[in-house]
C-alpha cells in the first residue's frame, strides 16, 4: 500500500496472547515502511533477566528491589537498519528465541503485572513512538502507551486455535512444546492480563476488533488496509 501523504501515524495492535499480534504488526510496519516494536519482548526480556538471576517469584521483590533490578538490567532495542527492524536487547545484548522459552512464557504475565515494571517500560515505549511512524503490539498499547494512536486494533482468537499456533511455532523452532501445557498457560495468562490491577488488558473504546480464528495473515492485512488508508488520508 502506497500513499503520497507524508503523515506518519501510530498503529497500536493489542490482544490476547498468541493471536499473531507480532506477525500482523510486523506486516503492517513493512507495508507502511514503519518501525515495528514488540512491546511484549521487553517484558519477556525482564522476565529472562529475573530467571537468570535465580528469581522465580517476582512478587517476592519489594518495589525498591525491583527498581534497582531494572536499573542494573537495562532493556532496550538495537538501532534499526535498512535490512533489520529493532531487536530487543538485555544489557545491550540482542536477544533471540531465548525469550520464547516456556519458562519465560510461564512467568511473563506475573512480571508484566508489576506496576513499577510497567511504568518503566511504558515510558520507553512512548519515547520510541514519539515521532510517529511506528507499529507497536502488546496488551495495552491503544489504552495506555499510545491512546492517541490513529489506528487501534484488538486481536482475539479461540484459545484452542491460539494454543495450536504457538505449539506449531515452537516445534518449528526446535523448542520443547506440549499442547495442553501451552493451552493451560494461555488461559492463565489471559486471566492475569485481564484482571491485573495495573492497566488490565481490554480493548480501547475506539479499537477495531479482529477475530482471526479463521483468517490467514493475508486476509488479516486485507481487512485492515481500508482503516490504514483512512487514517493516512486524514489531517
Amino acid at each position: 500500500m502506497t500513499t503520497p501523504n507524508p503523515k506518519r501515524i501510530l498503529v497500536a495492535v493489542d490482544g490476547l496472547s498468541s493471536c499473531g499480534k507480532s506477525t500482523f504488526a510486523r506486516a503492517i510496519a513493512a507495508e507502511l515502511g514503519y518501525l515495528y516494536i514488540d512491546s511484549g519482548a521487553m517484558y519477556r526480556a525482564v522476565t529472562l533477566a529475573l530467571l537468570r538471576a535465580g528469581i522465580h517469584d517476582p512478587a517476592s521483590l519489594s518495589v525498591n528491589e525491583m527498581e534497582e533490578f531494572l536499573r542494573q538490567h537495562l532493556v532496550g532495542f538495537t538501532a534499526p537498519t535498512a535490512m533489520q527492524q529493532p531487536q530487543v536487547t538485555l544489557d545491550r545484548t540482542p536477544l533471540g528465541d531465548e525469550i520464547r522459552h516456556p519458562d519465560v512464557a510461564a512467568m511473563v504475565s506475573q512480571v508484566a503485572a508489576i506496576p513499577v515494571v510497567r511504568t518503566r517500560l511504558v515510558a520507553t515505549q512512548q519515547a520510541l513512538g514519539a515521532q510517529g511512524g511506528v507499529t507497536m503490539d502488546g496488551r495495552d498499547i491503544g489504552q495506555v502507551v499510545f491512546p492517541q494512536a490513529e489506528v487501534k486494533i484488538f486481536m482475539t482468537a479461540r484459545p484452542e486455535v491460539r494454543a495450536q499456533r504457538r505449539y506449531d511455532e515452537m516445534v518449528s523452532k526446535g523448542l520443547p512444546a506440549d499442547y495442553q501445557q501451552i493451552l493451560d498457560n494461555l488461559n492463565e495468562r489471559d486471566y492475569i492480563d485481564q484482571h491485573r490491577e495495573c492497566n488490565p488488558m481490554r480493548p480501547a473504546p475506539d479499537a477495531i476488533i479482529l477475530d482471526n480464528s479463521s483468517m490467514t495473515p493475508a486476509e488479516q492485512l486485507e481487512f485492515i488496509r481500508p482503516y490504514l488508508r483512512q487514517a493516512l488520508s486524514q489531517g
